[in-house]
């Protein structure tokens, strides 16, 4: 029987370390991929560089790989995830890499924002590679929210998307199911996961502002456009797949709250 060797692409992020934390419990061989030449002494993964955007080095980290788990996304610079995923692809190909699970965002599909045209794409670009795949939307990060609002809430309002419901759903649970999904078959498009409860972005603001023991006002603001009006139908939430268990009031009470 083949031993299954698993990659995690972008292993440093939010999301990354989530997945080597529970992939190291599963007993097999574990790959982590970053573009630091200085690798951390880590046991039970095997560290390599490569660059995802030049594909330098990508062919070495990939070889004798047989799942990718990719997590890798340049949120500031995301135009460089096309590139990335026509790298990885191509080496994925010459590895005979026989599964790539890739992490989404519901919505993408159905909301014109930039960077989710950017995840759709690459979606398109996996689905066509030729390359057997496994697809996992996943709603709001709770971590992601939370830097989103340390930043704004340096400003004397706290400005949110009026009529948006959002759907935290814990990094840890993602993870899990990400880690699952990897020790399958390639499933193609699999079910979305969301957090256990849908909110209103406002609430959200001033559930964490009372949290981080902040005193600002919650600015509605009315986003204009093709992407606002997804945003105000809902499509950043899926409410049929509300699997997630660890609620953003347990998120707050253990990460957040003074």
């Amino acid at each position: 029987m083949t031993t299954n060797v698993i990659m995690v692409t972008g292993a440093t992020g939010v999301l990354g370390r989530q997945v080597l934390e529970r992939l190291r419990r599963t007993g097999l061989p574990v790959r982590a991929m970053t573009r630091r030449t200085t690798l951390p002494d880590d046991p039970g993964v095997r560290w390599v560089t490569a660059d995802l955007t030049t594909g330098e080095g990508l062919d070495a980290a990939l070889e004798g790989v047989t799942t990718v788990i990719h997590c890798a996304s340049d949120t500031r610079r995301p135009k460089n995830d096309v590139p990335g995923w026509r790298h990885l692809l191509d080496a994925a190909k010459r590895a005979g890499v026989g599964h790539i699970v890739n992490i989404s965002i519901v919505g993408v599909d159905r909301i014109p924002y930039f960077y989710y045209k950017i995840k759709f794409e690459g979606e398109r670009l996996l689905e066509e590679s030729g390359v057997p795949w496994t697809n996992l939307r996943a709603t709001q990060f709770p971590d992601l929210l939370n830097k989103a609002f340390r930043v704004l809430s340096k400003l004397p309002v706290v400005p949110v998307p009026s009529k948006t419901a959002c759907q935290p759903v814990d990094q840890g649970e993602v993870a899990d199911r990400l880690v699952e999904l990897a020790q399958g078959e390639p499933a193609g498009q699999a079910t979305e996961i969301g957090g256990p409860k849908v909110y209103d972005a406002p609430e959200l603001a001033r559930t964490w502002l009372a949290a981080a023991g902040k005193r600002r006002f919650v600015l509605k603001v009315r986003i204009p456009g093709k992407a606002g009006a997804a945003f105000r139908a809902g499509y950043l939430t899926t409410p049929r797949h509300a699997t997630g268990v660890h609620t953003w009031e347990q998120y707050l009470a253990d990460e957040v709250r003074r």
